[in-house]
């Protein structure tokens, strides 16, 4: 795919400076630049390669004034950091939006009905009475089960598995072997010491525009739903059990683990490895570092969490009451020392 620098400007509502009618047909960091690429300049530590790219072009900031010649040609913008998003974006629709049609063997049932421009790839299957809408990507390997509703261009990489009655919404993204709808971990411990599986009966509900990483797993909920918020990013390798809800816009690093029935609320930002205790609310704006160990209800919005470690039990939870008078208890350490300071001061000048 080729397109004019004049194209990408006008795609970008830029400006040009140079030659506008070179041909480019790829993307590259603007160290790696090559004849035909279109590169990007944010950060000021970049700059000296500005002058040395071999880009045919290269996305700036309109602030941005040039100390040397150059040997390549600029599109000014308002942002180019976002400006260059914009185009990776519209990048990877032409790539994935391309694909249309069916590669044989793929499977659909009878009953399942399929909206235009769908793209099913080998060896995918659709259960029955499904509902799949316009502009649908599914890639080889994946299973869809019954009573499935997924929106309109939503794309599902190979591997994924959606189980039945899950349903997805528009412009969603689920990476390669991600896993919808799986059984939740309710197991009912028994008089012999074993445990009975507790039959899980509801369903995953993802709204608009979310993305589930590779490898991601959301149970189905107990009864009821497990509820994906709309705008919510999901990493890869992170575990939502039974029950949870993840409120609008939230994003989730990698290897977090969220437990039954949990409440995470709107705009939260989770590093990697948290993990989170069951049956908690999550307050709205909340940041967590990565590792940390949530354990109770975070209740004021705008919160910034960390730190974690694991202790006896007993241990724990009397060194936890300490820790969380500590910035009492220093105060109080300070006004002694200070208190203890005048008390020896006067005795000194008694003693003369």
């Amino acid at each position: 795919m080729e397109f004019t620098i004049k194209q990408i400007a006008q795609l970008l509502n830029g400006e040009i400076r140079g030659n506008d009618s070179l041909k480019i047909n790829q993307l590259a960091k603007i160290e790696e630049g090559k004849e035909g690429s279109i590169s990007f300049l944010s950060n000021p530590k970049y700059e000296p390669f500005l002058y040395t790219t071999a880009s045919s072009a290269v996305i700036v900031s309109k602030d941005f004034e040039p100390k040397k010649s150059l040997a390549t040609n600029l599109i000014v913008v308002e942002n180019a950091y976002d400006s260059f998003t914009k185009l990776l974006e519209e990048y990877q629709k032409i790539l994935n939006y391309s694909k249309i049609g069916v590669e044989e063997p793929a499977f659909k049932s009878e009953s399942a009905s399929i909206g235009e421009g769908v793209y099913r790839g080998a060896f995918s299957y659709i259960g029955k009475n499904c509902k799949i809408g316009n502009n649908v990507k599914i890639f080889p390997q994946v299973y869809i089960g019954d009573n499935v509703t997924i929106g309109d261009n939503t794309i599902i990489y190979s591997g994924a598995k959606v189980y039945n009655d899950c349903l997805i919404g528009n412009h969603c993204i689920i990476h390669a072997n991600a896993v919808i709808g799986s059984d939740g971990f309710g197991f009912a411990p028994q008089a012999d010491g074993s445990y009975k599986a507790i039959p899980q009966l509801g369903n995953v509900i993802i709204h608009d525009n979310v993305s589930v990483g590779a490898n991601t797993t959301i149970d189905r909920a107990t009864m009821g739903s497990t509820i994906i918020h709309e705008g919510v990013k999901l990493d890869n390798l992170i575990q939502i059990a039974h029950n949870v809800e993840v409120g609008r816009n939230t994003v989730i690093a990698s290897q977090t683990g969220v437990a039954g029935s949990t409440k995470i609320g709107e705009n939260c930002v989770i590093a990697g490895q948290v993990g989170f205790a069951g049956h908690i609310t999550i307050a709205n704006g909340t940041k967590i570092g990565a590792q940390a160990g949530v354990l109770s209800n975070v209740k004021k919005e705008n919160t910034s969490l960390t730190g974690t470690f694991a202790i006896e039990l007993k241990d724990y939870l009397k060194s936890y009451a300490v820790f969380k008078k500590l910035p009492q208890l220093e105060k109080q350490l300070r006004d002694l020392d200070n208190k203890l300071s005048e008390i020896i001061n006067e005795s000194l000048i008694y003693e003369r």
